[in-house]
């Protein structure tokens, strides 16, 4: 189960014949497994298998991740051999040192934890309110200073501040973060129904949708977190980055470095023509302080720096123009060839898909799905295809068929229950032709993804599965045993509680979920587990927005549009979504050697911060009246959309309320359930083909990607998609295959960096932002060229005027 490509070399301490054996990117474990046996038969592993001996011995023969050369890194012919496998990603690109008298549990690690986990959750739920989705990059923990090494610090902690410590900071911070998917129901009442939540409703509903999940992943790590082929390769570049600061101090001089970081703040400005000379100092270094400022630049002084499209200067005054080449605004069009200037929107935006880290064949399989998104939406909307023409070109709401907004309170009556004698003088409403798109294709994906992970996957993890941990011979687990594992029992009891939690929330918070439906639910996420996670820890890629939508088919019958909110988010898909994100930081954990007892603490913590302080945040901004209209516009602003909260409240009011009505033969939605089927048979023919012509490459087609992205367009500023697609394929194919050495040393760094000074930067300016809601006021900077004072910011018509 190979995550990146075509060849498997085999290693040794000199130069080695490199093997033709192809290796299939969605191949099995076995093949991992006699691949690390041959890497064994060449350096001597004893030390790992005897856990009781110095671990250090096995670091002297691969070397430092960080060293220039390696000979683990070489090829047959002498020469850096590419990245391509997951051992290469185990053993080439992530240290396996590990020091086991390091303190974790001290004052500092508390505090700073609660600290950037508190930081974490405020900038999150900003970000929720972005026009385009943006997810905090656990990069922003670099930014805490490291104590000084005094006498006043060493009375609270022994030591120097350390990489456990701070991987610690970054997982609790990290879990803190991400709360936002559950928050959706509460915004949502809010916009829409008038409904204020309960503070402690909407706490407990968070918390126990959240901590729930991480019970299920604890029964998940067989197969999502101990084997080698689980890379997650998001988190590559915070590995690296956490080693660049805490290890190899002989080879990455740290306080040379941290000096020289100061330095290019304080002069940046003269330094950003040499950002293009591609040197290893300041691949590392300016980037971060780079990002900083054009943060600062493309979001307040010269926000046209978000996109710019050479068509839409040459022509002002098309509304075809707008919508094939605008995207520099929420909504606004599918920015084809526009380039993008922001780094929040050209990387990983904090999330698992980044150009610089993610595998060309998952980058070009979602691009491939852009192409044809590009090409349905276009065709869709010329041909007027379901009306089209009526509707914006790309919304997130309900219409009438005349195009006005649907009014979902008239059709419900006081208890937000259908009535079907006022539906029957509403009329059914009608979706934007793109979001009707988006949905076919989130619809595909959950078969393709079933399909995907029985023909490639499903051997794979039954096998670990029955064989139990002992069978799991990943380098990095094996140094993990020596420290106590999380025992079932916890994982268990921690289970029940949220589950007692849970059940007490949907009533109280009145959503008339029956009790069996928690269980349905749950046991639904449980199914999907395995399915959309081996996708993400393999290729790194997972969506888990309205993956359960079949779920919805079990409670349409309610009539209910707030039931199906609660149960398809909180329910069904949060539990799951926090399952992986607790595996994703449980692989983190097992990098630097973080104690799983200790992990399992910062992710609980973490998330209880989160919950809290996600529902205040949620509630200051939508107590702003200007605010809270502008949530509701179809493109709102630069700086506040409610693109994702209109999205839901779409999916409340047609799944549940409508669900029947809106989906039943003979109504222009009845094919829209039965795109699963044909999801279903996506993969086949790929599967089919590579068996055939196995070296040909069709195991790179990740058919569950391809049919996901076919509407991926629908929503959000899209100018920063062309821009992406160049980097991706200059750092994963150019850079990787011609360039080796540089890539495995800087490349992972240079996003890592990037990403950190974005995040340092958004956050100040979120801030700001924060600081004008109570107010309702707020100071707009000059108009010029770079900051037009009306229309769309990269000078395309406006469509929604």
């Amino acid at each position: 189960m190979a995550t990146i490509t075509e060849t498997l070399p085999a290693v040794a301490h000199e130069p080695a014949a490199v093997s033709e054996k192809s290796v299939d990117e969605k191949g099995s474990s076995s093949d991992e497994k006699r691949s690390l046996k041959d890497l064994e038969d060449k350096v001597d592993f004893t030390d790992v298998r005897h856990l009781n001996e110095n671990v250090l011995a096995v670091d002297m023969h691969i070397g430092d991740v960080f060293e220039d050369k390696r000979a683990i890194d070489l090829g047959a012919d002498g020469k850096e051999r590419p990245i391509t496998t997951s051992e290469d990603y185990a053993l080439r690109l992530l240290s396996i040192e590990d020091d086991v008298t390091l303190p974790v549990f001290t004052f500092r690690f508390l505090f700073l934890g609660l600290a950037l986990s508190c930081f974490g959750a405020v900038l999150s739920q900003l970000f929720y309110f972005r026009p385009q989705t943006i997810y905090v990059s656990q990069l922003q923990t670099v930014s805490a200073l490291k104590t000084s090494d005094n006498a006043f610090w060493r009375f609270f902690n022994p030591g120097t501040f350390n990489i456990k410590e701070h991987v610690g900071i970054l997982i609790m911070s990290a879990t803190a973060s991400d709360v936002t998917l559950g928050i959706s129901i509460f915004a949502t009442q809010d916009l829409y129904y008038n409904q204020k939540p309960n503070i402690g409703t909407g706490i407990f509903t968070l918390i126990s949708s959240q901590l729930i999940g991480y019970a299920g992943a604890g029964l998940c790590r067989a197969f999502l977190v101990w084997p080698t082929y689980a890379v997650y390769p998001h988190i590559v570049p915070q590995v690296q980055l956490f080693d660049m600061l805490h290890r190899g101090k002989g080879v990455v001089l740290q306080k040379k470095r941290w000096k020289r970081v100061f330095i290019i703040f304080v002069s940046s400005g003269s330094l950003l023509p040499l950002f293009s000379c591609g040197s290893g100092f300041l691949s590392e270094y300016l980037p971060f302080i780079y990002c900083s400022y054009t943060n600062a630049l493309t979001r307040y002084i010269a926000p046209t720096l978000t996109g710019v499209s050479i068509f839409c200067l040459a022509n002002q005054d098309s509304p075809w123009f707008t919508r094939v080449f605008g995207g520099s605004n929420g909504n606004e069009g599918l920015g084809m060839f526009s380039l993008c200037f922001d780094w929040a929107y050209v990387g990983s935006g904090g999330g698992a898909i980044g150009s610089l880290f993610t595998p060309l064949s998952t980058q070009l399989s979602l691009y491939a799905g852009c192409a044809v998104c590009i090409i349905a939406f276009c065709a869709c909307y010329a041909q007027n295809t379901w009306n089209a023409q009526n509707f914006p070109f790309l919304s997130q709401l309900l219409f009438y068929e005349n195009g006005t907004e649907y009014d979902q309170l008239r059709i419900l009556d006081d208890q937000y229950q259908l009535d079907y004698d006022k539906l029957a003088v509403e009329g059914l409403p009608w979706y934007a032709a793109s979001q009707l798109l988006y949905r076919l294709s989130r619809t595909m994906y959950i078969g393709a993804a079933i399909t995907h992970f029985a023909l490639w996957h499903a051997k794979d993890v039954w096998g670990l599965i029955r064989n139990g941990k002992d069978k799991i011979d990943d380098v990095h687990y094996t140094l993990m045993k020596k420290y106590p594992e999380v025992p079932w029992y916890w994982y268990a009891g921690l289970g029940g509680a949220t589950f007692a939690m849970a059940m007490a929330c949907i009533y109280t918070a009145k959503s008339g979920v029956p009790w069996y439906g928690l269980i349905v639910a749950l046991i639904f996420a449980g199914f999907f587990m395995p399915i959309i996670g081996t996708l993400y820890c393999t290729v790194g890629y997972c969506s888990f927005h309205r993956v359960l939508d079949p779920n919805a088919w079990w409670c349409c019958y309610s009539r209910k549009a707030c039931r199906q909110h609660v149960f398809h988010l909180v329910l069904a898909t949060s539990p799951s979504s926090k399952a992986l994100i607790c595996s994703v930081t449980s692989k983190w954990a097992s990098t630097p050697k973080l104690p799983p007892r200790i992990t399992f603490f910062c992710q609980c913590v973490g998330s209880i911060v989160g919950a809290i302080l996600s529902l205040v945040i949620m509630k200051v901004v939508m107590s702003n009246p200007v605010t809270h209209e502008i949530l509701r516009d179809v493109q709102g602003t630069n700086v506040w959309s409610g693109q994702q909260i209109q999205s839901y409240n779409s999916d409340a009011v047609a799944w549940g309320a409508l669900g029947k009505p809106l989906y039943a033969q003979g109504t222009q939605y009845a094919f829209v359930p039965y795109m699963l089927f044909a999801g279903l048979g996506f993969p086949i023919p790929f599967y089919l083909l590579h068996k055939k012509w196995p070296s040909f490459g069709w195991n790179n087609v990740f058919t569950p990607i391809l049919v996901a992205e076919l509407g991926y367009l629908s929503v959000g500023i899209n100018s920063s998609v062309f821009t992406s697609f160049l980097l991706a394929v200059f750092s994963q194919y150019y850079l990787r295959k011609y360039h080796s050495r540089w890539f495995r040393k800087y490349n992972f760094l240079l996003s890592a960096a990037l990403d950190g000074g974005t995040m340092v930067m958004i956050f100040i300016c979120a801030v700001i932002r924060l600081l004008e809601v109570p107010s309702g006021k707020t100071t707009p900077f000059p108009s010029w060229a770079l900051n037009p004072a009306k229309g769309n910011l990269d000078y395309c018509k406006r469509l929604t005027d």
